[in-house]
């Protein structure tokens, strides 16, 4: 039998991370391929390891980043794998529904732990069971005005998500993603702007083994310019 490599790539190379019990999977790289690419200050909410913290980077490598996570443990590899990819992350020890802070961002992401039920030892009790609404909520407080919000979330609870973006947010854009069942979507790509009162944009979606996205490091805006949407 095989040992498991100590580290795996994502974006076809371009981000290295270090194996550990917890780690991102295409939803890390699918929510970096969605988030504005000229944000100065970026938070991400439940940053874990940094699989997404770092394929934002890669898109944009003049964005200073912070992360937020309650496992010391994962923001200690966290460190790990910036250290890893030359890239600096400031990491906060806190939940971000109690956390007390003035500051706010250009950009918050969060790929949000929406599972539901009992952990087991592959999932650790942090991801699961979560007041989503509370979360998003708490999150939209930390992006500044005209500053985006952006998350990826189980098709199962777009209707939470979006029940607590509020009134003050706008310019909303949604896009499913496909997996085995062409027919219903199994993930939701969502951002709005804070402050703003642009119209909602729902597209057509795409498929979740997009190689443009995982392996080439393409946008989500460049591939939808691509088909001319």
């Amino acid at each position: 039998m095989h040992e498991k490599q100590e580290f795996f790539t994502l974006l076809g190379g371009a981000v290295k991370m270090r194996r550990s019990k917890y780690n991102p999977t295409s939803d890390a790289v699918w929510l970096a391929a969605f988030a504005p690419d000229d944000a100065k200050t970026i938070l991400d909410v439940g940053i874990g390891t940094g699989g997404v913290a770092l394929c934002v980077h890669a898109h944009n490598k003049n964005a200073k980043i912070t992360g937020i996570d309650i496992d010391p443990e994962m923001l200690n590899i966290c460190q790990q794998n910036a250290e890893l990819n030359n890239t600096q992350i400031e990491t906060v020890l806190q939940d971000i529904t109690t956390w007390s802070t003035p500051r706010t961002f250009d950009l918050v992401i969060t790929n949000p732990p929406y599972f539901r039920g009992t952990p087991t030892t592959k999932s650790p009790a942090a991801h699961h069971n979560i007041n989503m609404p509370q979360w998003i909520r708490r999150s939209i407080a930390r992006v500044r005005p005209h500053g985006y919000f952006c998350t990826i979330i189980d098709a199962a609870r777009l209707g939470e998500c979006m029940s607590a973006i509020g009134k003050n947010c706008g310019s909303i854009t949604i896009i499913p993603l496909f997996g085995a069942n062409p027919e219903i979507a199994e993930r939701v790509l969502v951002r709005c702007r804070i402050c703003d009162h642009g119209p909602t944009v729902l597209h057509r979606g795409l498929q979740m083994n997009n190689d443009a996205i995982l392996r080439d490091g393409l946008t989500i805006n460049k591939i939808l310019s691509k088909m001319g949407t």
